[in-house]
């Protein structure tokens, strides 16, 4: 039984499967469309919409999360419950990610150009850690997908009624805001619309976006890749619109306290702003469509990371010098909101538009990289084979990407923008460190095999990474880790009951027995 939880599916035969004629994805990705899609899930989910969070921290009513006096007690006296903002030392919260994304990233490179099948982290580490473990990551994926979207598609409502208030339009809260709101809803005057807790409403916007997406995303890669595309360039030009025109209004005097909650603060914030640099891992899910992985992927991974950790690093440090740190707590429109306090009407319209394009791009990346992780569980046998259908014309995972379009969509409607990121985190950072084991596994069992791009300075990328991970992991609330384990424990009663027996891995080892 041990033996069969753990027994690995080799390189050569992942890279077998994945040529059958009835399963097979189109190819038609470049360097450049595969950096291009890194860039549209990186940006967009971060600059626009979770940094209020990270930089100002978030406002938690405990009661109207737990009615448990115990467990009320244990989370307001928890160090790791707090959210502490970074205030203006955000700036080394994303070079501290950056400096582990950046290990990671090249783990996810030398994996990627090794083994270029669809599925990213759960494809990875079934060819080195055997499938219980490859079904722990591939759950873990789909929660970090998931409540990513989720947040990003929160984000994108919030921007569209900035656009809307623009025109004079004010629409009802209850039909633009989520059910579920820990910190209560203001206006932009400061008025309290909606105690903490529970209410009434459905983010109908958040919903909309994606489920729109879903359906450029059934018709094609190409198509999908084309549209991000377009919408990456125009979301570049608003970022460096912002930069250029709001740095001469900077106030020195708002840099200070720079670190206002110290390095708890500066931990924190890196902790919630995290999942933002999963692009590189939504890249290495495309890598069954690219035409030339062992080139291109590499090049995509790396240059998505460098070339947005420098516009992070640039806007949140204008964003801080124009405002204290502390009026942006729960804001999950902090740029545009602050050019509306500032009443800088033209600029406020130019990065609005680019921080909808942005959001869009990173739901249409983030949504194509959890289809694709359905699709390899179900080829796989572990989830059911519907899962694993081709469109015979389209040839893309139709029904996992419409599945993956309501999993996220309805969701979105209903939570706010710091639950959901949160969440993703943890799972984010679990699947870096599986990933950076997985380096260290191959290249131990297969040191002769064929790198076409190897991770420098030997086993010390893979080590930093899974250190650093396990070191933002600590940053992060105590029920976020609740949450996380609640996830895992019933993907493993799935797992029992229904992957470990369909599994085609378990079904093709027991017909080399029989014969």
């Amino acid at each position: 039984m041990g033996s069969q939880l753990f027994r690995c599916k080799s390189i050569d035969q992942l890279l077998s499967d994945c040529e059958n004629a009835e399963v097979r994805l189109k190819k038609s990705l470049g360097w450049l469309s595969l950096t291009s899609l890194g860039i549209g899930a990186v940006i967009g989910s971060g600059i626009f919409t979770i940094i209020g969070t990270a930089i100002a921290g978030q406002k938690f009513q405990a009661s109207s999360i737990l009615n448990a006096p115990l467990l009320e007690y244990l989370i307001h006296h928890s160090a790791s419950f707090g959210r502490p903002g970074a205030g203006p030392a955000i700036a080394l919260s994303f070079i501290l990610v950056a400096i582990v994304c950046g290990f990671a990233s090249v783990c996810y490179a030398e994996l990627a150009a090794m083994i270029p099948i669809a599925g990213s982290a759960y494809t990875y580490t079934y060819a080195t850690m055997g499938e219980l473990i490859a079904w722990i990551i591939g759950w873990d994926l789909i929660l970090e997908y998931a409540v990513s979207n989720m947040a990003v598609s929160v984000g994108f409502s919030a921007h569209m009624v900035g656009l809307l208030d623009w025109f004079g339009l004010h629409p009802d809260p209850r039909w633009i805001s989520p059910a579920y709101l820990p910190g209560g809803l203001n206006d932009l005057q400061g008025t309290m619309l909606y105690a903490p807790g529970w209410h009434f409403g459905f983010n109908w916007p958040a919903f909309i976006i994606v489920m729109l997406l879903t359906v450029i995303l059934v018709r094609g890669i190409k198509e999908s890749a084309r549209t991000n595309n377009i919408m990456v360039l125009l979301k570049i030009i608003a970022i460096l619109v912002f930069v250029g025109f709001a740095a001469k209004f900077i106030h020195p005097a708002n840099y200070h306290p720079f670190a206002p909650n110290g390095w708890p603060g500066i931990l924190t914030g890196g902790s919630i702003v995290f999942f933002t640099y999963i692009g590189f891992d939504s890249v290495s899910t495309a890598a069954e469509e690219c035409k030339s992985p062992q080139r291109d992927l590499p090049i995509g991974i790396i240059a998505t990371l460098v070339i947005c950790t420098i516009l992070y690093i640039a806007v949140v440090v204008v964003l801080t010098g124009l405002v204290r740190w502390e009026t942006l707590v729960d804001d999950a429109a902090p740029v545009v909101n602050t050019l509306k306090k500032l009443h800088f009407s033209g600029v406020r319209l130019v990065v609005l538009i680019g921080a909808l394009m942005g959001m869009i791009s990173s739901l249409l990346v983030f949504q194509l990289g959890q289809a694709r992780v359905w699709f390899a569980m179900s080829r796989d046998g572990l989830f059911p084979k519907i899962f694993g259908r081709v469109h015979p014309r389209f040839r893309t995972p139709d029904f996992s990407t419409w599945m993956a379009g309501f999993v996220v969509g309805i969701p979105a409607g209903l939570l706010d923008i710091g639950t959901l990121a949160d969440l993703s985190n943890i799972g984010t950072l679990f699947a870096f460190a599986l990933v950076a084991g997985g380096v260290l596994i191959l290249r131990y069992r297969e040191p002769d095999r064929h790198r076409a791009f190897r991770a420098p300075g030997g086993p010390l990328a893979p080590i930093i990474t899974i250190f650093t991970c396990l070191l933002l992991m600590a940053g992060l609330p105590i029920m976020n880790w609740i949450r996380f384990f609640v996830w895992m424990i019933l993907g493993l009663v799935l797992y029992y009951f229904y992957g470990r027996k369909h599994s085609t891995l378990r079904a093709a080892n027991h017909m080399s027995e029989g014969s």
